[in-house]
């Protein structure tokens, strides 16, 4: 029985250090710009099954951004409104949270929180982009929504934000049990889960292609092959040829009457090198 108390107490210790680890990751140290996007039409126009991306400010986000090269650091599905919703655990956590019936929501993964619904409007002034499933049948982008909804609840796989960081170390001088498992498919607990990682399992529980690797067949033809989840990133649904990238500019409409902008003539410029005391 002593035994078992004593196993207790170092797998506690060792989740609070996790959770404490993952709200230092997830808290945002950069200050917002001012937004590029028009949230009311991206919310006005939004459909279920899209992606929405989002450039994240927090400690996590640097290093996705680090690693992916890319400003994207993350991804979540747009689900419809609160009273569209039919799945029953969807609608508890509606009820749970008190959300009017008009709320745009996403289903994401985030570090600390696992698989959740959020309320579109918690990205607010956000840099935000919509990517769009080209011409996906109606019955389609619902099994993409149904497939995530049943993942509801599952914890945020931390294992890959670990293999994320080893990214910043020589690969050469880690010790073996030490190098990244990242692009390894079978490494892991495949019940959890990563944002993009889950977005693209949904896409593919109906076929749809994000970026997969294309080869030439025995017969000349072209073969897809689907590319391991895991290496699916943010930045994979910007770049996708199967994704229609929709913008909205923050300043809506004008852009059609650019010359009539109003700039700042003012702006600082870059201070030229005052001359030096002559050199003897």
């Amino acid at each position: 029985m002593q035994d078992s108390v004593t196993a207790r107490k170092p797998r506690r210790w060792r989740a609070r250090l996790i959770d404490a680890v993952s709200d230092w990751l997830s808290r945002d140290v950069e200050p917002p710009e001012a937004p590029r996007t028009d949230f009311a039409r991206l919310c006005e126009h939004a459909r279920p099954a899209d992606v929405i991306l989002v450039q994240g400010r927090s400690r996590v986000a640097g290093i996705i951004q680090s690693v992916t090269l890319s400003s994207w650091t993350h991804a979540a599905l747009y689900i419809g409104r609160a009273d569209t919703l039919e799945h029953a655990e969807a609608r508890a956590a509606v009820d749970t949270a008190g959300w009017a019936a008009d709320t745009p929501l996403l289903l994401e993964a985030q570090l600390g929180e696992g698989v959740h619904l959020s309320p579109l409007s918690r990205y607010r002034g956000e840099h935000l982009r919509l990517c769009r499933p080209h011409e996906m049948p109606p019955a389609d982008a619902q099994a993409v929504i149904d497939y995530a909804l049943n993942r509801l609840g599952v914890p945020y796989d931390r294992r890959q934000i670990l293999d994320l960081l080893r990214f910043f170390f020589p690969y050469g001088l880690l010790p073996r049990r030490w190098r990244s498992t990242l692009f390894e498919a079978g490494h892991g607990d495949a019940v959890r889960a990563i944002c993009s990682t889950l977005l693209a399992n949904a896409f593919a529980s109906v076929r749809y292609p994000i970026l997969p690797t294309i080869h030439r067949g025995v017969d000349g033809g072209m073969v897809f092959h689907r590319r391991n989840a895991r290496l699916i990133t943010p930045r994979d649904f910007d770049h996708s040829p199967y994704f229609d990238v929709i913008k909205y500019a923050f300043f809506g409409d004008d852009v059609a009457r650019y010359h009539e902008l109003e700039w700042d003539e003012l702006a600082p410029r870059v201070a030229r090198r005052q001359p030096g005391p002559p050199r003897r």
